[in-house]
């Protein structure tokens, strides 16, 4: 199922090259005025030697990120839209975070992703904190089978939308990862132009 679910995220990542226009979280009106999200370089830390080992299937429920003051939940389930780009959130669930669930569950093998707005039309929104994240901060997602996948965050990057790294964030791994996404950068035409992107790893 896992190896399954990670090859269906691959093939989905050739529709996703739009993530940078529109699976990040901006508003498509320019939002109040909401501090330019932007993080400064990081080193990524090394991956463990030793993995956790993958969990069997299941929902998030809840993610929580301590560093960024993200308590969020239920979990939104996001698709493709029609014209082949992840959905994201609605502006009227900005304090809401979504699985794209066209991949695994956190805690399977392979690259889970969760998507969320920084800010939109109605100002900031629950990534707003995101540049608080470092490497090393721990986020957290509960599942429907009551389990807790706790992630290590490894490393961060802020890129142009378009040059998207679609397959650092969509291709398949050899263990439990996470990815979470959203907006950076300032305002330009009433979109930011760049995604900032958590890259996190299972440990328990």
């Amino acid at each position: 199922m896992s190896r399954t679910r990670a090859a269906r995220s691959v093939v989905a990542a050739l529709f996703v090259l739009a993530v940078g226009a529109s699976a990040a979280g901006c508003g498509s009106e320019t939002p109040k005025a909401t501090p330019p999200p932007h993080i400064t370089a990081s080193t990524a830390a090394p991956a463990s030697p030793k993995a956790a080992a993958a969990l069997p299937a299941s929902k998030p429920v809840r993610v929580r990120i301590p560093a960024a003051g993200v308590d969020a939940g239920p979990i939104l389930d996001l698709g493709l839209a029609e014209d082949g780009t992840v959905e994201v959130p609605s502006v009227a669930d900005a304090d809401r975070i979504g699985w794209y669930d066209k991949g695994v569950t956190p805690g399977e093998r392979g690259p889970a992703v969760l998507i969320g707005h920084f800010d939109t039309v109605k100002g900031p929104a629950v990534l707003k904190n995101v540049s608080k994240v470092k490497v090393g901060d721990t986020v957290s997602v509960a599942r429907a089978d009551g389990r807790s996948a706790d992630f290590t965050v490894r490393a961060l990057e802020q890129v142009d939308k378009k040059t998207f790294p679609t397959q650092k964030v969509y291709g398949d791994t050899d263990r439990p990862e996470l990815r979470i996404i959203t907006c950076g950068g300032e305002l330009t035409g009433g979109h930011r132009p760049d995604n900032i992107i958590v890259y996190a790893d299972l440990v328990a």
